[in-house]
Formats: structure tokens, sequence, C-alpha cells
């Protein structure tokens, strides 16, 4: 392929997957649990379930299952897939990367591979790269993100417990004739001033001499009515410039997909941006937060019952730990 050629392409979706763990932990079992009055996770959240991985099973599992379904999905051959991105913040380690593990078990002999650890907005920023990818490249990419979320999280801190869960989503990102397709404008963004609002303190660089963790690795979620506010100004801003960049506004939008945090902090950004419910594409209420996977998952998962038609505008949005965030403009 010339490179004028190249500078005329676009990029499609041309697969979906996504995968969730079998066992479902429902937001009455955990208020029983806590002590919670019935409805309290429900009412604050907007979920009433999620999914939580067996003991056997490690992010690299989950991950393949989505992508082995988006790559049937796409019908190309493995040898086009020149690269794979993996959006985690939970590894099968902390040391090697898990994407060349993933690339391996899928028989991507040919493909780099790389994981992104952009906290919730993982996804979003691996589209993003992977979307460049493709259209300097001609070669295809598999866009994967996963998470068990439910071996970091402190079963009795209700703040975290009645949010996460555990899933995988995928998409084959490959190149298009039409040059307005695929990722068309993005603005990503990130607010360090935060950057202690979510954590896992004990892991990583910020550790004793010993370099030795004391094996309770959990997350922290310090002023949750702090990361909301922030959270949802953050994916508000980045959606109204990247629209802007793409020279649309939120009545172009076919499909809104925010990051599944919970029902409010969606249902704020969607009221920012004047964009209704039925536009919305949500999949919280059965399968929770799932940090960088719930953008691909609820993309895929929802397919079956939205029409993501030719020229339709979606715009994608999170933000997440950093703070890291930001919004994407993608024409199908």
């Amino acid at each position: 392929m010339s490179r004028t050629d190249m500078n005329r392409m676009g990029t499609r979706i041309a697969g979906f997957g996504h995968h969730a763990p079998d066992q479902v932990v429902t937001s009455a079992e955990i208020e029983r649990r806590l002590g919670l009055a019935e409805g309290w996770i429900a009412g604050r959240t907007g979920i009433h379930a999620r999914r939580v991985a067996a003991p056997h099973e490690a992010v690299s599992d989950l991950a393949v299952a989505a992508a082995d379904m988006a790559l049937a999905d796409a019908a190309l051959p493995k040898g086009a897939v020149g690269l794979t991105l993996l959006a985690t913040s939970t590894p099968d380690h902390l040391l090697p990367p898990t994407a060349p593990l993933l690339a391996h078990r899928l028989g991507l002999t040919s493909s780099g591979a790389v994981d992104l650890t952009g906290a919730c907005a993982g996804f979003l920023y691996a589209l993003v790269l992977a979307d460049g990818f493709v259209r300097t490249t001609g070669r295809v990419a598999l866009v994967a993100a996963a998470n068990i979320l439910s071996r970091r999280t402190d079963p009795r801190d209700a703040a975290t417990a009645a949010l996460f869960a555990d899933a995988a989503g995928a998409i084959v990102l490959a190149p298009s004739p039409r040059a307005d397709a695929g990722v068309i404008a993005s603005s990503l963004a990130s607010d360090g001033s935060a950057y202690d609002l979510i954590q896992i303190p004990d892991s990583g660089s910020r550790l004793s001499a010993s370099g030795l963790t004391s094996g309770d690795a959990r997350m922290v979620m310090r002023d949750g009515r702090t990361v909301f506010s922030r959270a949802v100004a953050m994916m508000a801003s980045s959606c109204r410039t990247a629209l802007e960049d793409a020279g649309l506004a939120p009545e172009d939008v076919i499909h809104f997909l925010p990051h599944q945090a919970n029902a409010r902090i969606i249902t704020a950004v969607a009221e920012r941006l004047g964009i209704g419910p039925e536009r919305t594409l949500s999949s919280v209420a059965d399968f929770g937060n799932s940090s960088a996977a719930t953008l691909p998952f609820t993309l895929s998962a929802l397919r079956a019952t939205r029409a993501y038609g030719e020229g339709d505008v979606l715009l994608l949005t999170a933000a997440g730990a950093g703070l890291t965030g930001g919004a994407a403009v993608f024409r199908f």
C-alpha cells in the first residue's frame, strides 16, 4: 500500500468481542454481608449485579475469551494483525506485560504487543493509539481491555466493593477506504493534582527499600464525592472539545458511550452534554464497573440490540485514577 493510499485511509471496527465470568454477585448479597439497608447500593450506583472471576482465572484468560470473539467476528487472517494493545490495571504479573502472552495465546505471531495502564481510561487511549497505527501502517490492530478488580477491592469497604467487577472487551480495528471513518477527533486529559484520590498504595516503586509489600494490595478511594465531581467535569469538557474539533455538536451523536463507573456519573455527563438516555449505551446495572473494560465490553454486548450504522457518530469518554481521561469521536 502506497503512502498516498494510507493518507486517504480511515479505520473501521471489523470485529467486536466481550466476556464476563460466570459467577454473579448481586448487590443484595453485598448489602447483607456489610449490614447495609436493602437497595442501598442500587440506589447510589445503579448497580444490581456484577461478575467475579473464578480463583483459577487471570486477566489473560478473560482477555483471550473477548479477543477470540472479536477475531472470529472480524474473519481476518491472524497474520494481518500488527499490533495488540491490552488496557489493564490488573495484569497477570507486574512484570512481564500481559499483552505478549495474549498475542501468543491467540496465535498472533506477527503482532507487536504491549500493556497500557490507563486505569478506567485505558481503552480510550488504546483506541486513539491503535487508530493512528492502522492509518499509518495499513495493518490491523487488536484493542482489548480486561480487569479482575474483585481481587483489588476490600470486601469490607462499601465504597469499592459495591462498584468494581471483572470483565473483558475487545475490538479489531482494520483499515477502511473511507478517510472520514474511525477516530475523527479526540481530546485526552490528565490532572495529576488528583493523583492520590484512587490508589493501590501498596505497590510500585513507592515501597520500602526491601521492595516487599504487606501482601494486601487493595484499592483505596479517598473521597468519592471529589472523584465524582472531577471525573464528570473531565469527561464533559473532553467531550465538548472532541466534538468541536470534529465539527460536530452533541445532537449529531447517535451513540454515546461513557465509562460505566456508576449510573450517577453516566447520567451526570449525559445531562451536561444534553444527550438523552435513548442515545446512551449502558451495561452498568448488570455488570458493574470493570474499569477500562467497560467501554469495549458495553460496545460489544449491546451490539445485538443497537444498530451501529455506517456514518453513525459514536462518542466515547472516560475518566479514572490518575486522574486520566478524555473523549474520542468515532464514525462508523
